[in-house]
């Protein structure tokens, strides 16, 4: 997986999920200690009222799907703009997706994350800060990081928890995957970046994805963080090739 740098947006997102984060220490060790284990819930919504289940500390790449199965994956938001315009293509091609959002904006914009939730997809915590420097970081901010982003995430969609941790720019750490998948979210990597982040134009994006499609199921796109015309534009192109391939859409294994 590449690595993403964390700049412009992500450098504002960083410093203020460092308040919510200085504010939240508290909560996050209740969050940790709050239920119990036991059974895990297979369906895509699993309230926030079900046992947890620990699942695998290994980054996830393989689709539900098999080896013609897609992961398409949404990072960033939710955004009052772009992930409407995205969650329309998506309906439109009969396509589910994983949305991994920033805590901060799923506090922001819960009626995003409900309406997710409702058209069937999944959430993924993409922690508080994007920080892409989390693998430098001690455990104590890690587990704030994760933490306060779920509880974030949970209580924004309405008691539906995420089911993968995607740590920013891939910054993983053992400690981050323990932590996640001690919490029932399997971390969640990817094989195909578009790095629409850059706006290198649709078309590119639409190239990497044929180009690279074959690297592996897990594809990154972004649903905020600036203008994701492109994102979008490339969306409408790359859903329908895909399943003229031969592809069928999935979630990342559990």
């Amino acid at each position: 997986m590449a690595k993403h740098k964390g700049k412009g947006w992500h450098g504002r997102l960083l410093a203020a999920g460092l308040g919510v984060t200085a504010l939240a220490a508290a909560t996050s060790v209740w969050t940790a200690q709050a239920e119990p284990t036991g059974g895990r819930e297979p369906q895509t919504r699993v309230p926030a009222s079900a046992p947890v289940s620990e699942v695998s500390t290994e980054i996830a790449h393989a689709s539900d799907r098999g080896p013609e199965g897609v992961n398409i994956t949404i990072d960033d938001g939710p955004d009052p703009v772009w992930t409407p315009q995205v969650l329309r293509l998506l309906k439109e091609n009969g396509v589910k997706a994983t949305f991994c959002m920033v805590g901060t904006q799923a506090r922001a914009y819960p009626d995003l994350v409900k309406q997710v939730v409702a058209d069937g997809h999944r959430l993924c915590d993409h922690t508080v800060a994007h920080d892409t420097t989390m693998d430098t970081r001690s455990e104590p901010y890690q587990s704030q990081q994760i933490l306060d982003a779920e509880r974030m995430i949970t209580e924004a969609s309405g008691g539906v928890r995420p089911q993968y941790y995607r740590a920013p720019g891939g910054a993983f750490t053992p400690y981050s995957r323990q932590l996640a998948a001690s919490r029932g979210m399997r971390p969640l990597g990817w094989n195909v970046d578009t790095k629409d982040f850059e706006r290198p134009g649709a078309d590119a994006m639409v190239a990497t994805v044929k180009n690279e499609i074959s690297n592996g199921p897990t594809v990154l796109f972004h649903d905020a963080g600036g203008d994701r015309s492109q994102t979008v534009e490339a969306l409408r192109e790359v859903l329908p090739w895909l399943k003229q391939q031969g592809y069928s859409f999935g979630f990342p294994v559990r």
